[in-house]
């Protein structure tokens, strides 16, 4: 039986059935706050949730980050104390305190640099504690040996050997280097090749400033060779920042820069279905994009492939597999299947692109069928897409990359026998305007590609729901702007043949712009 005195503070322990004597153990205990309650020590906490949020407050931590992990409370007290009696003075001892064994090689470092990483904080304290009988008075010579009075004198701390595994194969001994330096120095050069190697050191290293530093610096070098290494860093250090960005600007760029490079190889397929799910997703026409995926497959089977091949190569090895089935039923392909569904292939409506699409056998038939048999009906319905419910996730999609030079730029589009204009006007260094209108047929040129074998429709009127977007990117953030879900009636003549304007006002350049659009019953 174990009782507390309460006013010595110590516990007895009484002898009984027959056992002489009795022993008295002594522990060490303070008081904590301006109440009368007591603490043991030799934890970092024992329940005492009002001391310890005291504690919290004064060190600077978050009461839950203390709570899921007390050794972070012990280092931030350790790491305040010095940064007082060091950091302020300005002053480093020459000789180093502690020596690290890492990736074969051995690193001489000093005390305020090591409480910059919580992972070597922990490694030091645990071996201060475990060869010393009293950490606090070592502490106490610790700071009496970085004092500046004391710089000249031979410091009496013996220096500890801390042992540091790293089974991360992106953490490079140069890479390790440069993350040890950058404790000692605020701007430490990097470039794209070493950052990965940086951002996993720093990363074993629980070295906060620099790990965001590094994925600042990723944010900031996305394109089509470091896209996808950067995702795959996020996603494996669990970085969701740096995953958003990976994947938005992928579903900016996919169609119009990646989609042109080899290095569309290595996109992962789990990201280029999310990428292709995506509501941000850029594309100049439907077409466009299919013809992105039929590459990105074309690549997959053809590894040693070192650049981009012609349209026509790729058709052709498309056409050379067996016709029995088509691709996407057979072995090969059925595991790229759900990348195809997320296409809306009733986009496709010019009829030489649907031919080309039977030529390959590329598709299930009924797939083909279901899209070919909407045409129809939307044909002999004035354009009505009875079929399509849902703007955000059916609407025909078109877009304009509005680059530096342009002043003014426009595509011309045509559905269902009406013809219209996507425009994008520069108004002044930061001003911008995009609209679309609807045009006869008369005003295009002839022969036009647009034009070719295709239905006119002599309706004065088209109802048109719609929506226009811009995209672009400023310090490194995106910007997006929108006009709302637009139902319109579009006519021939001024001001009912065109669209409500959306106007914007950016420093960003290029800017992604845009059109979604269904012709709803009327």
């Amino acid at each position: 039986m174990k009782m507390l005195n309460p006013v010595s503070g110590s516990f007895h322990q009484k002898a009984g059935n027959g056992r002489a004597g009795e022993r008295r153990i002594r522990l060490e205990r303070r008081i904590v706050g301006g109440t009368n309650r007591w603490r043991f020590p030799q934890e970092h906490f024992c329940g005492d949730l009002l001391a310890l949020s005291q504690m919290c407050n004064v060190l600077n931590i978050d009461l839950d980050d203390a709570l899921k992990n007390p050794d972070r409370l012990l280092i931030s007290k350790f790491q305040k104390l010095l940064s007082e009696n060091i950091a302020n003075s300005g002053t480093q001892s020459g000789e180093a305190d502690v020596i690290l064994e890492c990736l074969g090689f051995k690193w001489e470092l000093h005390h305020p640099q090591i409480f910059q990483s919580e992972t070597l904080a922990k490694l030091y304290l645990t071996a201060l504690m475990q060869n010393i009988k009293t950490p606090s008075r070592e502490l106490n010579r610790i700071l009496k040996a970085q004092a500046p009075k004391k710089i000249k004198e031979k410091s009496p701390v013996k220096k500890i050997i801390i042992t540091l595994k790293v089974n991360d194969p992106a953490v490079t001994r140069v890479a390790f280097a440069l993350a040890l330096k950058n404790l000692y120095m605020d701007e430490v050069e990097m470039n794209v090749d070493n950052v990965l190697g940086v951002l996993a050191s720093a990363h074993i290293l629980q070295f906060n400033r620099l790990f965001q530093k590094c994925v600042n610096m990723m944010l900031s070098r996305l394109t089509p060779c470091t896209v996808k290494n950067f995702y795959l860093a996020g996603c494996k250090y669990m970085e969701e920042q740096l995953i958003v960005s990976c994947e938005k600007w992928l579903a900016m760029n996919l169609v119009p820069l990646v989609g042109t490079q080899i290095h569309l190889r290595h996109i992962p397929q789990h990201l280029l279905h999310k990428v292709l799910k995506s509501p941000s997703l850029f594309t100049f026409s439907e077409f466009h994009l299919l013809k992105t995926l039929l590459m990105w497959v074309y690549l997959q089977l053809n590894g040693k492939v070192q650049m981009i091949p012609i349209h026509e190569t790729m058709l052709a090895f498309f056409s050379s597999f067996p016709k029995k089935c088509c691709f996407l039923e057979q072995d090969t392909g059925q595991s790229w299947t759900p990348l195809f569904l997320c296409l809306r292939l009733h986009g496709i409506t010019s009829g030489k692109d649907l031919e080309e699409l039977r030529h390959i056998n590329f598709f299930p038939e009924s797939w083909l069928v279901r899209v070919t048999a909407n045409h129809y009906h939307a044909l002999e319905n004035g354009g009505n897409m009875i079929h399509l419910k849902d703007l955000s996730t059916q609407a025909l999609r078109f877009g304009l990359l509005f680059r530096q030079e342009y002043t003014t730029y426009s595509e011309r589009i045509s559905i269902y026998g009406y013809f219209f204009e996507i425009k994008g006007i520069r108004h002044d260094a930061t001003s911008y305007s995009f609209s679309m209108q609807r045009i006869r047929h008369t005003d295009l040129e002839c022969p036009s590609p647009i034009c070719e074998h295709s239905a006119i429709s002599l309706r004065t009127e088209r109802l048109v729901k719609y929506e226009i977007r811009a995209q672009t990117m400023v310090g490194g953030r995106w910007q997006e702007f929108r006009t709302n879900q637009i139902t319109q009636k579009f006519g021939f003549v001024k001001p009912g043949c065109k669209s409500h304007t959306l106007k914007i006002q950016t420093v960003g350049i290029p800017i992604y712009a845009s059109f979604a659009f269904v012709f709803p019953a009327s």
